[in-house]
């Protein structure tokens, strides 16, 4: 039962300095590595969304969710079940597109991918694609033979389908209720 696997954990917390470091900071001091961290605000500008991607046994997860909502910054913590999850992440791609010819390529690599080309000069193609993992890497291992110049991912986003929300998982019943101010 010690099988490490991806666990995706939404963390609703203040929305005030420091409170990303006291995060972080419970994960480096129990030896976890973050594999991916996405963060902005919410409906309320008072309350940050932190999505956290961790490889961790299913026992480790439960403890870290466990620690998470001993802190006072922290408001609610889910832990995402991936096949009841929508999990995007944004990833811009500059590549280097010497010909017109190579321009082309990348192009129809891009189209067939549904990116976006955000930006072209006469040497290189900047790209923008948002997807999972697998479609990120699929692109990627694409791209690469045509010299990738520079690259940023914003780190993975998610939402679960259909009604379910954070919401549920407060520490405060309805707290945060951002469907009630909202026409």
């Amino acid at each position: 039962m010690n099988e490490i696997s991806r666990h995706t954990l939404a963390v609703l917390v203040d929305n005030e300095a420091g409170v990303l470091s006291r995060v972080a900071r419970l994960f480096s001091g129990k030896g976890y590595n973050i594999d991916s961290l996405a963060v902005g605000t919410t409906y309320d500008p008072d309350i940050s969304r932190i999505t956290i991607e961790v490889l961790t046994s299913e026992k480790q997860a439960r403890l870290i969710c466990s620690q998470l909502r001993k802190l006072i910054c922290v408001h609610s913590v889910k832990r995402l079940d991936a096949a009841k999850s929508i999990r995007r992440e944004l990833v811009l791609i500059k590549v280097a597109a010497p010909t017109h010819e190579v321009r082309n390529e990348i192009i129809q690599i891009a189209n067939i991918f549904r990116s976006s080309i955000i930006d072209v000069s006469t040497s290189s193609l900047t790209i923008a694609v948002i997807g999972d993992d697998s479609k990120a890497e699929a692109i990627l291992n694409l791209l690469g033979e045509f010299g990738i110049l520079e690259l940023v991912r914003t780190g993975m986003v998610a939402l679960e389908r259909g009604e379910d929300t954070i919401d549920a998982q407060t520490k405060v019943k309805d707290e945060y209720d951002y469907g009630k101010n909202v026409l």
